[in-house]
């Protein structure tokens, strides 16, 4: 039986901004067309191959991206979803305030050590996202949580033996493995040429190799103008099985490349540390939020599918 994992909304947001890069640079390939029409809302292709790339790491972070058209459909049918439950909320009046939508930015910009929105814009920029499509994208999110509290939450209850269940058949106790790690990020040029390839291959070299010589990461990004994320402290058992292999030949303070199709990563190991197993006590509140939101999500979507019965949808895909 494959076991449940809670993953904390921090590891699924570091898990999208470090393969974002990858989705734009998949992008600019896109001859973008509309791929879905909903009532009077539109879907188009670069959304779809967006959202699909942050999808395919919700599970785990530095998973490789998959292109598979089953996927893409997939996160099409929840796109559909998504502005079905936007127009539903919109005309409930559920609405969400500037203040509301600050916090969340806020919250997010301190996960992941953003002094301000133009850090964060700098960071979106490598996923070809604009500062205030982020915002729309967030607005949208809580909205669709608060209409879904409306319309399902007073049905849903958790038993606390399930609770308990949860914890001793499927909640990891075991301590773990993580690594803290820092990533720099160089993707090709749209349409690299080979030349344009073997240039940044080369500038790569040259920054590992200052790397090598003690210069810092935040040296490195501010002097070469770079994008740079911080992970922190992430569990071993969440990273790809093949890159996890390859940082363990690390020592803690050295950097490695990582070539892909659409460039290159600088992977810094900062540090490893063993983590603490939780008792049920400490797990509990997690684990009963963790089956609130999954019981709420099932019912949620049967409620949406009524949405659908009534709304003018046409697929392109």
């Amino acid at each position: 039986m494959t076991k449940s994992r809670i993953v904390p909304p921090k590891i699924w947001l570091c898990a999208w901004m470090l393969t974002a890069w990858l989705a734009a640079a998949a992008a600019a390939e896109v001859v973008d067309r509309i791929v879905a029409v909903v009532n009077d809302d539109i879907i188009t292709m670069s959304e779809l191959e967006q959202t699909s790339r942050a999808y395919q790491d919700a599970s785990g972070a530095l998973r490789r991206p998959k292109s598979d058209k089953a996927f893409l459909r997939q996160t099409l049918e929840e796109l559909i979803d998504m502005r079905l439950a936007r127009a539903e909320a919109k005309r409930r009046g559920i609405t969400v305030s500037d203040k509301d939508l600050e916090q969340a930015l806020q919250d997010f910009r301190q996960r992941h050590n953003l002094p301000d929105d133009a850090a964060l814009a700098q960071v979106l920029g490598q996923a070809g996202i604009s500062l205030n499509e982020f915002k729309q994208q967030i607005t949208d999110q809580i909205m669709q949580e608060r209409l879904m509290a409306v319309m399902v939450g007073a049905k849903v209850k958790v038993d606390e033996g399930e609770v308990r269940r949860f914890y001793d058949q499927e909640f990891p106790k075991t301590a773990g493995e993580m690594m803290h790690l820092r990533i720099i990020t160089l993707p090709y040029p749209p349409g690299a040429t080979h030349t344009q390839k073997e240039e940044l291959q080369l500038k790569v070299e040259s920054l590992l190799k200052e790397a090598r010589q003690g210069v810092s990461f935040e040296e490195l990004r501010r002097k070469h103008d770079l994008s740079m994320q911080d992970l922190g402290f992430i569990p071993v058992s969440d990273l790809d099985p093949q890159l996890a292999g390859f940082l363990k030949g690390l020592r803690p303070g050295e950097t490695a490349p990582v070539k892909s199709p659409q460039g290159f990563q600088l992977i810094q190991l900062v540090g490893r540390k063993t983590g603490q197993p939780q008792s049920f006590e400490e797990a509990a509140p997690q684990i009963r939020r963790f089956l609130r939101t999954q019981a709420m999500r099932k019912e949620f979507s049967e409620w949406v599918k009524g949405l659908r019965e009534k709304a003018h949808i046409k697929i392109m895909l």
